[in-house]
């Protein structure tokens, strides 16, 4: 304590940053409360926010040092860290999820002129394995599976204690990879020789590889009618005829 007081007299630093981890609990608060009399810091920064902690620390924090939480980290990389929004916090700790955060990592991923060229492959028929492949990996770049699906309004509650791996694509990019360029452009073209053979290369089993297809199948026509007038009545009209 008395090094880092000496730090802060050497240095007169514009601001002094306390990183906290947020699975500690009341440990957190006793830590916070030591390091603001000997450094009176003037920001918190909550770490470890991608795992099934909700943060409920941050209130007694703030409340014992009053002293503003500025960032949050929800990986291990720079660019999980985010500015701290304190309404998006109580909706995390009331369970009620973080649409707005999940909206705002899409945004910076997804590119408009991309967006533009696959509405157009959709409308075409044109939408293939190599697409699909791509779609995977910008949703990747959003961050932590389980962190991501915990921002959708009562799935967080449902995954706690359930453990999703952030190689969850990993089978599917696989099977996807062990296909030839024309085959991811024409999936058609994937007769029962074919399957045998993509199963083989990546590893997974021919039932394995027929679910991935039905999916991808079901999810290109459901896509071309959401491009198309009704498509929401359609798209619903499926979903009753599926139940």
């Amino acid at each position: 304590m008395r090094e880092i007081a000496s730090i802060r007299s050497a240095t007169s630093p514009e601001e002094i940053l306390f990183v906290v981890d947020s699975m500690t609990g009341q440990d957190a608060v006793n830590t916070a409360k030591a390091f603001h009399d000997v450094l009176d810091f003037t920001g918190v920064i909550l770490t470890k926010l991608d795992g099934d902690t909700r943060g409920g620390a941050a209130l007694s924090i703030r409340q014992v040092v009053q002293k503003p939480i500025k960032f949050i980290g929800t990986g291990e990389k720079m660019d999980a860290l985010d500015v701290f929004h304190p309404d998006r916090m109580a909706d995390r700790i009331l369970g009620m999820g973080d649409v707005i955060s999940l909206v705002e990592r899409a945004q910076e991923q997804f590119d408009v002129d991309q967006a533009r060229k696959l509405n157009k492959k959709i409308a075409t028929n044109k939408f293939g394995f190599d697409d699909f492949l791509e779609q995977i990996q910008q949703v990747k770049k959003m961050g932590n599976m389980k962190d991501l699906m915990g921002m959708i309004p009562g799935v967080g509650k449902a995954l706690k204690g359930i453990d999703i791996p952030d190689d969850a694509f990993k089978h599917v990019e696989a099977m996807i990879r062990s296909m030839t360029p024309e085959e991811r452009s024409n999936p058609s073209l994937i007769n029962g020789s074919r399957r045998a053979r993509i199963a083989a290369g990546s590893g997974r089993s021919v039932p394995e590889l027929n679910k991935l297809i039905k999916q991808f199948d079901d999810m290109s026509r459901v896509m071309k009618m959401m491009q198309g007038q009704g498509g929401r009545s359609q798209l619903m009209s499926m979903m009753n005829r599926m139940r």
